[in-house]
């Protein structure tokens, strides 16, 4: 048996390789193949051999291989179900053979050159719940594979599989297949903020600026050539490799390949290729860009899976980067650098591609914004404002805006006085934070406050130590499942949350499991659209659904916890004692399994919940004898109270934080946590909001978790605030009993 004791707990890739495998070859099949080569020279395995699943014709082909009969590759098939490969496949289960040819079941191929081969181990490839193929490796000892090898090629899996996936797609497409599957300015408009800080830049109206290039007519009299094209695919390949790092250096979540679906497009003879031919065909090259993309575009949007609908966006991303590499070196801009973007809707994915696209800020003309575009933008530092303004949508490219998100304002041609005015208060305003904060924080008559952090991204512990928080209250781990194109391995999970436990060195954790579903849904999880999904399948509800996704991440939680103090780990939405035991025993079974497999972990870490639904509210002394902390979610528990959904302007009237209802429910929650003695604390918007931090002081509330820009204010509130006046005011807010009301004594606030 084989003693080897391999590293591969942690990645088996490192980004460096994965990248130079994705955009370091000419054509998907130079591709695949390497990826061959990669994974059999880390495993030190004789073969490593790739099938890809053809759904049209119901059978697995052996794409690439490295170790046996080249001339097998595009010719050996079988179905689902036959053969070890088969099985593998239709069961989406990992088979591991000593000696092979001894199993009933493994099938035999004349021109494939197995012969020498023994030892087998056979992984399915998916991208979230699609099915996408299987990665088979040999060796010639017997019983060479191990669990770790295991491991191993699932981690390996998890890392390529975007970017196998699109490479299975476009091969299927092929040339033979059809495409079955378009002044006068006020001075400054008022819109909702959404973010903080401000920023100026000319305007970029990404449904228009950008689109036109696909979609516009172009000036016939400009002239290009082959070479051009060849030229513009070059710089756009340099492009997205520079994107790409500069991701992985900004957003340490983000290691992954953010642009997979762009470079496999880019090696795909049958986009590329087929541009290349209309133009030798007499086209002009920037007419059959945009012929082509459309093509694929309309094939793309035409699809009934979601996860396929959004690769038409990678498309026109795409294409539009290419139209504006032909312009000369010298003469063209990167797109968006230094810009305020104008968009009717955007998510998270947006954000990050704006973001290195060089945007200053984001105005959302219309609709609501989901909270995580919200979190992001003041994650990223990025000015965010919603204004329901459709003359933002034709404002001219000269367009000079200054964007002022802590107010909602927005400013169209500022003079010099005006940017030189936003420009000296955002410099004061770093300077005051960097100098008002205390250690600790104490109410005007010296009551104790703790002030938490909320960590959406790794970057923002740094501003958090330094605005002096004692600690995360909420560490939000769905950034890197929104941000990835299919689930993060436990590996990759493993180092990110071990970078946020060693940046906070033993100071009080908290990271909050998968929130994932609702206004977060993941595209990549094969997810059915519901007509209601803030009452669907979302969050602790998912993972439990979902249980080997629930696991991998337990796992990496508790590997990355190892050896460290004050980690704490909270389930979200949790409506039932029976929901909270069930998630609670995953853990237990995780903590088993680890201990089985001689992996060092954290079994000992302080379990609890956040509090956002109102059928907890009857059971809280049951929870307070099970739970090791509470955390009350303001944001959705003021959702559920009042049945409003935030995100939707036509009832943003009926979300009300003050409401009787919601203000006795937090009581409620608080008394029971203190009579019981379990810790509890707010991290919704109500912890930041100078209206409520009153009221929530006043119920008994000693905790506090904010995003890291909001601490020097929160604590400057508190400190002029006097306990015993808070505690008399918060007792007049819970003697109301209806909303108008409860606003007039808001208003009165101490």
């Amino acid at each position: 048996m084989n003693t080897r004791e391999p590293d591969h707990l942690n990645l088996l890739c490192d980004m460096g390789e994965l990248t130079t495998v994705v955009t370091g070859n000419s054509d998907i099949e130079t591709f695949l193949a390497c990826t061959a080569t990669l994974v059999a020279q880390h495993l030190k395995a004789h073969v490593c051999s790739i099938y890809l699943f053809e759904a049209m014709e119901n059978r697995l082909v052996l794409r690439a291989t490295q170790g046996l009969n080249p001339e097998a590759v595009n010719i050996l098939t079988m179905k689902p179900g036959e053969g070890l490969v088969g099985q593998c496949f239709e069961s989406s289960t990992f088979v591991r053979e000593g000696n092979a040819t001894q199993n009933p079941r493994f099938k035999y191929f004349d021109n494939a050159g197995e012969d020498p081969f023994n030892s087998f181990l056979c992984v399915p490839i998916c991208s979230g719940m699609e099915k996408i193929g299987v990665l088979v490796v040999q060796h010639r000892e017997l019983d060479h594979f191990t669990l770790f090898d295991e491991r191993a090629l699932r981690t390996a899996m998890t890392q390529l599989a975007g970017a196998i996936e699109n490479a299975r797609f476009l091969m299927e497409l092929g040339p033979e297949k059809t495409l079955e599957y378009q002044s006068g300015l006020p001075l400054f408009i008022k819109g909702k903020p959404g973010g903080i800080g401000s920023a100026s830049g000319r305007v970029l109206i990404s449904s228009q600026d950008r689109k036109s290039m696909l979609y516009g007519s172009y000036p016939s009299k400009t002239i290009f050539t082959k070479a051009d094209f060849k030229t513009a695919v070059d710089r756009t390949t340099q492009e997205l490799k520079s994107l790409q790092e500069r991701f992985t250096r900004r957003l340490p979540e983000s290691a992954s390949l953010i642009f997979t679906a762009h470079f496999m497009i880019l090696k795909d003879k049958n986009f590329t290729g087929r541009m290349e031919q209309l133009i030798d065909q007499g086209h002009h090259p920037i007419e059959a860009v945009k012929q082509i993309a459309q093509k694929y575009i309309n094939l793309f949007s035409s699809s009934p899976q979601a996860y396929l609908q959004e690769k038409a966006v990678d498309v026109e991303d795409l294409s539009i980067r290419i139209l504006s590499n032909f312009q000369d070196a010298q003469t063209r801009k990167t797109m968006g650098k230094g810009s305020i973007a104008v968009a009717t809707e955007i998510y998270p994915s947006d954000i990050l591609k704006l973001v290195a696209d060089g945007i200053k800020g984001i105005i959302l003309v219309g609709g609501g914004v989901t909270s995580h575009v919200t979190i992001l933008s003041r994650s990223l530092q990025i000015p965010l404002i919603i204004a329901d303004d459709p003359r933002l949508l034709n404002l001219p490219q000269e367009t000079i805006l200054l964007v002022d998100a802590t107010q909602g304002n927005i400013y169209f041609n500022p003079d010099r006085e005006t940017l030189e005015l936003f420009n000296t208060r955002h410099q004061t305003e770093k300077q005051v934070k960097r100098q008002a904060m205390e250690s600790q924080t104490f109410s005007l008559d010296k009551q104790r406050v703790t002030l938490l952090a909320n960590i959406n991204l790794l970057g923002e512990i740094g501003l958090a130590k330094e605005l002096k928080a004692e600690g995360v209250g909420l560490y939000r781990t769905e950034f890197p499942f929104l941000i990835r194109t299919g689930f993060p391995s436990e590996a990759e999970q493993f180092l990110i949350y071990k970078q946020l436990f060693d940046q906070m060195d033993g100071t009080l954790t908290t990271v909050r499991t998968l929130d994932a579903g609702g206004e977060k849904t993941l595209s990549y999880s094969g997810y059915t659209r519901e007509a209601n999904p803030e009452l669907g399948l979302r969050s602790i509800r998912f993972s439990l659904k979902h249980k080997e996704i629930f696991e991998t991440q337990i796992r990496a939680i508790l590997r990355a916890a190892h050896g460290k103090e004050n980690i704490r780990l909270m389930f979200p939405l949790i409506s039932s004692i029976d929901e909270f035991i069930e998630a609670r025993q995953v853990v237990s079974d995780c903590s088993r399994d680890l201990e089985h497999e001689s992996i060092a972990h954290n079994n000992r870490l302080a379990i609890g919940m956040m509090i956002e639904l109102p059928s907890v509210l009857c059971t809280m002394d049951e929870f307070a004898e099970i739970a090791d902390f509470f955390a009350i979610g303001t944001n959705d528990f003021v959702q559920y109270m009042m049945g409003a959904d935030r995100a939707n302007k036509l009832v943003a009237n009926h979300y009300i934080p003050y409401h009787p209802a919601v203000n006795r429910g937090i009581e409620t929650i608080v008394k029971t946590a203190n009579r019981h003695g379990v810790d509890v604390s707010i991290c919704g918007e109500m912890a930041h909001d100078p209206d409520y931090i009153p009221f929530l002081l006043g119920v008994g509330i000693r905790t506090l978790s904010v995003d890291p820009q909001f601490l020097p204010s929160v604590q400057k509130i508190i400190s002029a605030l006097s306990m015993k006046k808070a505690t008399t005011y918060a007792k007049r807010m819970l003697a109301q009993t209806r909303v108008r009301d409860a606003a007039k004594v808001l208003k009165a606030r101490p």
